[in-house]
């Protein structure tokens, strides 16, 4: 037996959180009756559907794209807009991003319809590192990024300490290398902001060990054995 939504994550439905969502929204059934959340089935004898489709498990499509920015982090956008899974035909699978990226960020996006391994992957207890290149205003000093470092104050409570290194300067501009583990909502930004060195430009550079050197931007591809393993490890798996 295992847990109805874990399951459906398994099966590349969804992540495991938007799954959950799911079974709340009435869209599953468990041998013709609505399920609810916290259920358990048996996969080779329960007929489980969603939306009235059925659910079977499918080949597991790991992916890593380079994200251009003015491309939206979802599946799908209400006001027309390009989307992250426009980018990625021909994955060999119906595939959801790994948590998000802003639209005007580009960089690291892992794709895939792995939702356990997503799942954790997004999830703050397993400290997954993301690294990221900002260009932010003014003249940042070795001080101000050893204070950025140590974790600062924000409005939902304080930064998680993070890796910075300034890595150079112009007359109205520092462009900084950080690496955190939390993922809060335009975290990077908002750290910048609490400094005094607002972000001009941010893009994210690697994930978990899995970087795009090499790539161009909207340039997508399939990660290797190793990569997905890499990926594992880290989530704990």
């Amino acid at each position: 037996m295992v847990r109805l939504q874990k399951y459906l994550a398994e099966c590349g439905v969804a992540s495991r959180r938007e799954a959950e969502k799911l079974i709340l929204d009435g869209r599953v059934r468990v041998n013709g009756v609505v399920a609810a959340t916290g259920q358990t089935v048996e996969p080779e004898s329960d007929k489980i559907e969603v939306d009235g489709a059925p659910v079977s498990q499918q080949r597991l499509v790991y992916i890593l794209l380079n994200k251009p920015r003015n491309v939206v982090t979802t599946a799908k956008d209400t006001h027309g807009r390009k989307t992250v899974l426009d980018l990625v035909g021909g994955a060999g699978a119906r595939v959801f991003p790994v948590g998000r990226l802003d639209m005007d960020v580009e960089g690291a996006l892992l794709l895939t319809n792995d939702g356990e391994l997503a799942y954790r992957l997004m999830h703050p207890k397993f400290e997954v590192e993301k690294t990221y290149l900002a260009w932010v205003s003014g003249g940042m000093t070795l001080e101000t990024a050893a204070r950025l470092a140590k974790g600062v104050e924000l409005e939902d409570g304080p930064a998680a300490p993070a890796k910075v290194e300034v890595l150079r300067q112009r007359h109205d501009a520092t462009l900084i290398r950080l690496t955190l583990h939390e993922g809060r909502k335009r975290e990077v930004k908002r750290m910048c902001e609490a400094v005094g060195h607002p972000v001009k430009t941010l893009s994210r550079v690697e994930f978990s060990g899995i970087d795009v050197s090499g790539m161009r931007v909207g340039e997508w591809r399939h990660l290797s054995h190793e990569e997905v393993e890499t990926l594992r490890r880290h989530a704990g798996l």
